[in-house]
């Protein structure tokens, strides 16, 4: 047993944990758990604990059902739900096959792979996500969703919910490791945005997941609801997941180069340059819901081409200011992530396009200066700027064709995210929607 598996055991005799969850997540990003108790966790640390893969989301057929759960002890903390006593606490886990090897269907696994390329190229990856999500009153499941405020971008509402809430969440995501640098309410009636701190992006997909289950309990807990989903309201901006990252060669920033311009460097550049290259095929996998399209498509600020700029916030990707004698802090922003992705997956695919265009010596596009969205189409075309899918077949017909993002995600989770994709698809695409009953039935 290594240090860090008794530290974690003596950590729960002394906190008098009864409960420990082991969390993972199915090929769609949502959070599976499982409970045991502590006198299980020494063989669950040494063997794992069996599940059946088959009743998960895209991990295995019925006749290669048999799956273990290893947790990972660098992951352990005690959680402060609801200040439960006893204590509960939680690890996230890597998932096996009966033999040992990693399950073709671990999410983390697929981003593990994809960090051992980079190492393999020099590169450590970091990621500080920006993540954005609606506080909506409770009201009856299938009702017209409701605001809790009418507040606007960085409005400070005394006694106002929403400033409770950010409060509340924040206090405990840091009791559970979870560092945040900045919050405040968004542009939207009852839309918040919560910064986290920068980590390597396989410790950013975990607080991602830890993240998007605190928000929610909080939620519960102050009696409203909190939604993730991209595009909530028609007449309002979506909630993105704006990303920072930025590659490291030890502890060099491989993104800052003195004197160049926006003091990026040439590796930087050609990082952007796979992003857009790429930005077609892996936006199925950065937006991957019906819904994810509403908000690319719904103007304002919303990324929708592939185009990249400095100060341009309609850009897909922006350079941030840079700060002086902050070297470390180069960096790029990728505005098309939204918060309902599998995060594990999104960065092993932005990851795999901006390390290609680093391979492979991409040049970079001209910048874009002017808001894409006051251009029209001739002066796009005129500019040579191209669009992102509009909808999810698009994307999904970009992402089939696609070697680099079956080589990134693996064989089986690139052909159960296509099949459960096109099902998504086909069964949006049969509604009749209440805009057409609202437009058509009068008058047809």
């Amino acid at each position: 047993m290594n240090r860090q598996q008794e530290f974690v055991l003596r950590t729960i005799e002394e906190r008098d944990v009864r409960f420990v969850r082991l969390w993972f997540t199915d090929v769609l990003g949502m959070l599976k758990s499982v409970a045991i108790a502590p006198a299980e966790l020494e063989s669950a640390f040494s063997e794992g604990i069996g599940f059946d893969g088959s009743a998960i989301e895209g991990f295995a057929r019925i006749y290669e059902a048999d799956m273990l759960a290893k947790p990972d002890p660098s992951t352990f903390q005690v959680l402060p739900w609801r200040g439960e006593r006893p204590g509960t606490a939680r690890m996230f886990c890597d998932i096996t096959l009966p033999d040992g090897s990693p399950s073709r269907s671990d999410a983390r696994h697929v981003l593990r792979r994809a960090l051992d390329h980079a190492s393999d190229l020099g590169f450590s990856f970091y990621t500080h996500p920006e993540i954005e999500f609606f506080l909506l009153r409770r009201g009856e499941l299938g009702g017209q969703p409701e605001p809790i405020d009418q507040a606007g971008y960085f409005d400070h509402v005394p006694n106002g919910t929403g400033h409770d809430f950010r409060r509340a969440a924040i206090t405990m995501l840091e009791s559970v490791g979870i560092s945040v640098e900045f919050s405040h309410h968004e542009g939207a009636p009852g839309q918040n945005e919560i910064d986290l701190r920068f980590a390597d992006a396989l410790s950013t997909a975990d607080n991602i997941m830890t993240f998007r289950t605190v928000v929610k309990e909080v939620a519960l807990e102050q009696g409203i609801y909190a939604t993730f989903m991209p595009k909530v309201f028609a007449q309002h901006p979506g909630s993105g997941m704006h990303t920072h990252m930025s590659l490291f060669e030890g502890d060099r920033n491989a993104f800052y180069e003195a004197g160049a311009p926006y003091q990026l460097s040439r590796t930087g550049r050609q990082f952007i340059a796979g992003l857009l290259r790429h930005g077609r095929e892996i936006t199925a996998v950065t937006n991957q819901w019906v819904n994810s399209y509403k908000r690319l498509w719904g103007g304002g600020e919303a990324p929708a081409h592939l185009t990249w700029g400095h100060n341009n916030s309609s850009a897909m990707v922006r350079v941030p200011m840079y700060k002086p004698n902050k070297d470390q802090s180069s960096r790029v922003e990728l505005r098309t992530i939204d918060p309902a992705c599998n995060p594990y997956l999104a960065f092993s695919v932005v990851l795999a396009a901006g390390l290609k265009g680093i391979e492979e010596g991409y040049e970079l596009p001209l910048e874009t200066e002017d808001d894409v969205w006051s251009l029209t189409e001739r002066e796009r075309r005129a500019a040579g700027i191209e669009a992102l899918p509009a909808s999810l077949a698009e994307a999904i017909s970009a992402m089939e064709d696609s070697e680099l993002v079956a080589q990134t995600l693996g064989e089986h989770v690139f052909e159960f995210f296509l099949r459960n994709k096109r099902a998504e698809w086909e069964a949006y695409r049969h509604q009749v929607t209440q805009y057409e009953l609202d437009r058509l039935l009068p008058q047809l």
